[in-house]
C-alpha cells in the first residue's frame, strides 16, 4: 500500500495548531442552529457539530477514535459541554443519521459505484502520463473534490490504482517489446554485458555526463558515443504512442538502477526501460554535443581576437617605423615642391623621384619596407577573421563528424547556412588551397547535379574579403570558408534559425509549441487570467494607453522630481541616502536574539521533519513506498550531507556508524531528484507562509532573482569561469521572496544571461506564495524577457545599471514631450508588428503555460539576435514597451526604487545565509551537472527548513517580550531579518534524535491580546 503520507488524501495531523482550530473547526452561528433543530440536547448538538466540522475538513466520514482530543475539546469548549464521541459512535443509528444530516447540509449523496467510477474514469485518463501512485491517487482525489463527493477509504483509492496502473504498464511493456525486432532486443540486452577489463557497460556510459566542452577529446567522445546509440536502434519507432512524461519516469527509474538490479527485471519492463533510458540519452547527446560546438566556436573566435591583439603590439614597432618613414616622404614633397604658391609640374620630377628613392633607400630599402607594410597592413584593423583558420585546425575533424552525426533543418524559408553546410561537407576531402564556388557532386543514386554556395546570402563582407581572392576568380578559400560555415552555424543554432532533429534545447521552436488550433480555445481563458486583452487589437490599444499614460504622468511628474536631472548631454538620477532604523528596531532585535535558543542544525532538520513531513516527498524512482528502517531520518540526515556539502563520507564518520556512507550516498542519488527536493522544499515554504511573522515581513507577492557564483569541477560541460564573480564553476539562481523564503532555485552556467532564466523560477515555484513582481539586477532582463514576462502576467521590475544608454521608444512619432522628451530617440514603437505576430505570441505563452515548451529554451533562442525568426522580433517590439514603461516608472517613483533595492539586497543576504549554512566544502564536489542541480536545491531546503525554524522561535521571543509588558511595533518587527546564525550550531557531536518535538511551535503572534485573533465568543 502506497502511504497515505506521500498523498493528499485529506487526514488529521499529529498535532492540530490552536489556528487551525480557529480556522477549521470553530462552528458558525449558522451551524450550531442547524444542529440545534437536529438535536434534542447539547450533547447531541455538539457531537452533530464536530462531525460536521470532521467532515469539512476532510471530505469524508472519520471514525470517532481518529478524531484528535484537541478537536473535540475545542468544540466542546465553544459550547460549554464534554464531547465524548466514542460513545456517541456507539450509538449506531444516532450516529448514522448525523452523518446523513451532514450529508443533506453538504449537498452530497453516498453513491459508492458513482464514486468508483469517476475515480477510475480519472485514472485512466491520468495513467496515461503518470506512474507514480501517490501522484495518480492525487488525480482521483481531485476529481473527485471538484464534482463534491464523499472520498472514499483510503484502501480503496489506493487498490484501484494498484489494479489500473498494473494493468496499463502491463500493456504498454508488451507493445514496446513487440515493436522491437529479435535484433533490436538483442542490441538492447548487450548494453548490460558487463566488460571484464573495465568492469563497466555500456548501460552505465548512458548515465555518465559530458565533460569539458574545452577539451577536444571529450568533444570527440560524445560524437561517438552518439553515432554508437543511434546504431542501436530507433527508439522513436519502439516508444511510439508512449508519453513523454512517462518515457521520462522510466529513464528515471533506469538511471537509479544497477545493471544487476536491471537484469533481475521482467523482460518486457526491462527493455522499457532501457529503450526509454536510451532515448533521453541520444536526445541529450545531441544537445550536449551541439552545446559544446557552440562553445568551441567561441573559443576559437575569443583566441582571434586576442591574437589580433597580440599582433598588433607586437608590430607596434613596425607601425611607428613606417610613419618615420612616412613623415620624412612628406619632408621631402615640401621641399621639392616649394611654397603653396607654386604652380602643378614647377619642380623636377625626376630630381625628386631619385631623391624619394635614396630616402626609402636610407630607412632600410623597399624589401625592408614591404615586409613591415605587409606585416602592419595585415592586422591594421579589427578583423582577426584571417586568424581564425590555425585555431580551428586542430578541430576539423571532430567539426565534420559532428556535422555527419546530427541532421540540421532551417527553421525559415531561408536556408542559405544549411545549404552552406552541405556545400563544406560535400568539401570535406578536398586538400587544395580553392575550391569553386559551384562543385559537381554524386547524389545518392549515383546521379551528379550542381552544388552551388551562395556566399552573398549569409556572408558578412569581413569574411568575404577573407575568403574570395582577386587573383582567383570563382573560387574561395577552403579553410577559411570552412571556418566562416562553422561559425554561421553556432550562431543560427543559438538563435533558433537552425534546428537540430532529434534535440531537445536545440529542436524547432515551432515543433514544441502547440498549434495555433490548439490555443484559440484556450486564449480567452488565458488572458483573463493574466490581464491582457484575448485579440490582436486589444492588446496593441492595451499596451499603447499604458505606455501614453506613463510617459504623460513622468512629464507631468518632472517638476517635482528633485531627483531626475535632465541638464547636459546625459540624464542624472540622484542616490537616496536609506533611511536608518530606529532604535526602539535595534533594541527589539537584540531583545529578541537574547531569546533564542541555540540550536543544534541537524535537530532543526529532524524536527520540521516531525512537524512539516517534507520527507514525505522523497522515495523510490518507481514511486513505490521507501524501504528503509528509518526513513524520516535517512532523509534529514541526506539533507544534512549535501545541504551543507559535507558529503556522505564525511557524515558517516560523525554518526560513528549509525549510517553508512553508502546508504546516504544510496538516499542522495537514488531517492532524491531535482523535483523532489524542489516539492519537499514546497512543503516548507507552505507551512511558513501561515506564520504571521511572515506576513509581517511581506506579503509574499514580490520576489527577487539574483545568482551568486559556486566552484565546481571542472571537467563539466556546465562548469565554466566568470569575469564578474572570478571563479571557475556555476551560478546558484535563486528566487527570493520579499518574506525572505527561497522560493526556486536553479544551478546554471556563468556564461549565459541570467535573465533566460528568471521566468522559469517563477512558473516552476508550486509553493503557495505565488508572486506577480519580480525584481532583479541588471543580468535579470532583456527586451524579450520583458515582453515574455509582461504576457504571463508577471511585472518585471530590475534595476538596470546603464538605463542612460538605453533607448526610450515613443508610441508613435508625433508625440512629444515637455520636460523629460530628451529621455525619448527619435524611433517610435511599431504596433502593427506586435499585431500581427499576436498569434505567434499566444502561441508561445500559452505553449509555456501548458508545459509543452520551456521559458528558458525560448529565452535562449530569443536572446540571441536573429535576422530571421519573426518571433524575437515581435518579443522584442514588444519588451520595447514595457521596458519603456519600466524605467519611465523607476525614474518617477522613488518608492519603487527603494522597494527594489531592499528587495535585491534580501536576495543577496540569502546568498550569504546558504553559504554559512554550506560549510562542508568550498565547491560542489561533482561533475554530474544533475548532482550539482541537486546539490543547490538541497542548500535551499537547509537553508528554508532553518529560516521556518528560526521564524517560529522569533514568534515565541516576541510574544515573550510582549507578555512581559513590553510594546513591540509590527514595523520594528519587520526589520529583523531570519537570516540569525548566533543560534544554530553547527559544529559538535551530530546525534541523531528522532523523538517527535513534545510541544508545538508558535506559529501565532500575540502582541497585543485580541489585536490579530480576537477571542472566539458563543
Amino acid at each position: 500500500m502506497t502511504s497515505v503520507d506521500r498523498t493528499a488524501y485529506p487526514r488529521f495531523t499529529a498535532a492540530v495548531s490552536e489556528r487551525q482550530l480557529a480556522e477549521s473547526f470553530t462552528p458558525t452561528e449558522d451551524e450550531k442552529d442547524w444542529a440545534g433543530a437536529k438535536t434534542r440536547d447539547e450533547a447531541g448538538r455538539a457531537v452533530l457539530l464536530t462531525v460536521l466540522k470532521c467532515y469539512q475538513r476532510l471530505g469524508y466520514f472519520t471514525r470517532a477514535e481518529e478524531v484528535p482530543a484537541a478537536v473535540t475539546g475545542h468544540v466542546g469548549a465553544l459550547l460549554g459541554v464534554t464531547i465524548d464521541l466514542a460513545g456517541a459512535s456507539r450509538a449506531e443509528r444516532t450516529w448514522w443519521r448525523y452523518r446523513d444530516y451532514v450529508r443533506v447540509r453538504m449537498g452530497v449523496v453516498y453513491d459508492a459505484k458513482r464514486v468508483r467510477r469517476m475515480a477510475a474514469g480519472a485514472l485512466e485518463a491520468a495513467v496515461v502520463t503518470k506512474d507514480h501512485p501517490a501522484d495518480l491517487i492525487n488525480v482521483a482525489l481531485e476529481e473527485l473534490l471538484r464534482a463534491g463527493c464523499e472520498l472514499p477509504g483510503y484502501s480503496t483509492l489506493d487498490s484501484m490504482v494498484a489494479r489500473i496502473r498494473a494493468r496499463y504498464n502491463t500493456t504498454l511493456f508488451a507493445g514496446v517489446q513487440e515493436r522491437m525486432a529479435s535484433g533490436d532486443r538483442l542490441r538492447l540486452e548487450r548494453l548490460l554485458l558487463v566488460d571484464p577489463v573495465s568492469r563497466r557497460s555500456e548501460f552505465e556510459t548512458l548515465k555518465a555526463p559530458a565533460g569539458s566542452a574545452m577539451k577536444l577529446g571529450k568533444f570527440k567522445d560524445r560524437i561517438e558515443l552518439l553515432r554508437r546509440l543511434d546504431a542501436v536502434g530507433e527508439t522513436g519507432t519502439w516508444l511510439g504512442g508512449v508519453s513523454a512524461q512517462r518515457i521520462s519516469h522510466f529513464a528515471g527509474q533506469a538511471r537509479a538502477l544497477d545493471v544487476d538490479e536491471l537484469s533481475r527485471t521482467g523482460e518486457p519492463k526491462r527493455l522499457t526501460l532501457i529503450a526509454c533510458l536510451l532515448h533521453e540519452t541520444r536526445i541529450r547527446l545531441r544537445d550536449e554535443t551541439v552545446e559544446m560546438f557552440c562553445k568551441r566556436m567561441a573559443l576559437v573566435h575569443k583566441k582571434g581576437r586576442e591574437r589580433l591583439e597580440e599582433l598588433k603590439l607586437a608590430h607596434r614597432a613596425e607601425s611607428e617605423y613606417l610613419l618615420d618613414v612616412f613623415g620624412e616622404v612628406l619632408s621631402l614633397a615640401h621641399e621639392v615642391s616649394g611654397n603653396e604658391e607654386t604652380s602643378e609640374g614647377g619642380f623636377d620630377a625626376a630630381a625628386a623621384g631619385q631623391k624619394l628613392l635614396e630616402t626609402l633607400q636610407a630607412a632600410g630599402g623597399l624589401k625592408r619596407l614591404t615586409a613591415a607594410h605587409e606585416a602592419v597592413s595585415a592586422h591594421h584593423g579589427r578583423n582577426y577573421l584571417p586568424l581564425l583558420e590555425s585555431f580551428c585546425r586542430a578541430h576539423r575533424a571532430a567539426l565534420f563528424e559532428l556535422l555527419e552525426a546530427l541532421v540540421l533543418e532551417a527553421t525559415s524559408a531561408d536556408a542559405s547556412v544549411v545549404n552552406a553546410v552541405n556545400f563544406i561537407r560535400a568539401c570535406r576531402k578536398r586538400t587544395g588551397e580553392y575550391v569553386p564556388e559551384t562543385l559537381t557532386v554524386a547524389g545518392e543514386d549515383g546521379t551528379l547535379r550542381k552544388l552551388a554556395l551562395d556566399l552573398d546570402s549569409f556572408a558578412t563582407e569581413a569574411w568575404k574579403k577573407v575568403i574570395r581572392d582577386k587573383k582567383h576568380p570563382g573560387k574561395l578559400a577552403r579553410r577559411h570558408l570552412e571556418v566562416c560555415v562553422f561559425s554561421f552555424l553556432a550562431a543560427e543554432l543559438r538563435s533558433g534559425d537552425i534546428a537540430v532533429v532529434g534535440a531537445d534545447s536545440y529542436a524547432g521552436l515551432h515543433r514544441q509549441m502547440m498549434t495555433w488550433q490548439q490555443c484559440r480555445d484556450l486564449a480567452e481563458d488565458f488572458c483573463s487570467q493574466t490581464g491582457i486583452p484575448a485579440t490582436g487589437s486589444g492588446l496593441v490599444e492595451h499596451f499603447k494607453a499604458q505606455l501614453a499614460d506613463t510617459a504623460q504622468a513622468a512629464d507631468a511628474g518632472y517638476p517635482a522630481n528633485t531627483d531626475l536631472v535632465l541638464e547636459g548631454d546625459r540624464p542624472l538620477l540622484k542616490r537616496r541616502k536609506g533611511a536608518d532604523r530606529r532604535p526602539s528596531a535595534i533594541a527589539l532585535e537584540a531583545a529578541v536574539h537574547e531569546r533564542l535558543s541555540e540550536r543544534g542544525l541537524l535537530d532543526i532538520i529532524t524536527v520540521s521533519a516531525h512537524r512539516l513531513g517534507w520527507h514525505k516527498h522523497f522515495g523510490p524512482a518507481s514511486g513505490s513506498d521507501p524501504k528503509l528502517r528509518d526513513a524520516l531520518g535517512r532523509y534529514c540526515l541526506t539533507v544534512f550531507t549535501y545541504g551543507t556539502l559535507l558529503g556522505p563520507a564525511q557524515v558517516a564518520r560523525h554518526m560513528e556508524g549509525a549510517v553508512s556512507a553508502h546508504e546516504l550516498y544510496t538516499a542522495g542519488n537514488k531517492h532524491a531528484t531535482a523535483e523532489k527536493i524542489t516539492r519537499a522544499s514546497a512543503e516548507v515554504i507552505n507551512a511558513f507562509a501561515h506564520l504571521d511573522v511572515a506576513s509581517v515581513w511581506g506579503d509574499g507577492r514580490t520576489v527577487a532573482a539574483d545568482g551568486t557564483q559556486v566552484d565546481t569541477w571542472e571537467n563539466n560541460l556546465l562548469a565554466e569561469s566568470h569575469i564578474r564573480y572570478g571563479g571557475y564553476g556555476g551560478i546558484a539562481y535563486r528566487h527570493v521572496s520579499d518574506t525572505y523564503i527561497a522560493l526556486f532555485s536553479h544551478f546554471i552556467p556563468c556564461g549565459v544571461w541570467e535573465a533566460v532564466y528568471i521566468i522559469e523560477g517563477l512558473l516552476q515555484n508550486d509553493s503557495e506564495l505565488q508572486p506577480d513582481t519580480i525584481h532583479a539586477d541588471t543580468q535579470g532582463q532583456s527586451l524579450p524577457v520583458f515582453g515574455l514576462a509582461a504576457l504571463l502576467g508577471f511585472d518585471l521590475l530590475p534595476r538596470i545599471r546603464d538605463w542612460k544608454d538605453l533607448i526610450l521608444y515613443r508610441p508613435d512619432t508625433t508625440t512629444r514631450y515637455t520636460h523629460i522628451d530628451s529621455l525619448f530617440g527619435d524611433t517610435a514603437i511599431d504596433w502593427g508588428l506586435i499585431e500581427t505576430h499576436w498569434p505567434d505570441l499566444m502561441r508561445t505563452v500559452i505553449s509555456i503555460r501548458e508545459g509543452r515548451l520551456s521559458s528558458v529554451t525560448l529565452l535562449r533562442r530569443l536572446g540571441n539576435h536573429s535576422r530571421k525568426n519573426r518571433l524575437y522580433r515581435a518579443f522584442r517590439e514588444l519588451g520595447r514597451v514595457v521596458r519603456t514603461i519600466t524605467l519611465l516608472r523607476y525614474l518617477s517613483d522613488p518608492e519603487l526604487r527603494e522597494q527594489i533595492t531592499a528587495i535585491t539586497n534580501r536576495v543577496e543576504s540569502f546568498h550569504k545565509f546558504s553559504d554559512w549554512l554550506a560549510f562542508g566544502n568550498e565547491m560542489i564536489g561533482h561533475n554530474d551537472p544533475e548532482q550539482q542541480e541537486k546539490i543547490i536545491k538541497f542548500n535551499e531546503l537547509l537553508a528554508n527548513i532553518v529560516i521556518y525554524s528560526t521564524a517560529c522561535d522569533i514568534t515565541a521571543a516576541a510574544n515573550e517580550l510582549a507578555a512581559e509588558g513590553h510594546t513591540i511595533d509590527t514595523e520594528d518587527l519587520a526589520t529583523i531579518s531570519p537570516y540569525i546564525t548566533r543560534s544554530i550550531r553547527r559544529f559538535g557531536d551530530y546525534v541523531l534524535n528522532l523523538a517527535p518535538p513534545d510541544q508545538d511551535p508558535q506559529t501565532k503572534l500575540d502582541l497585543q491580546p485580541g489585536a490579530l485573533f480576537p477571542p472566539t465568543r458563543i
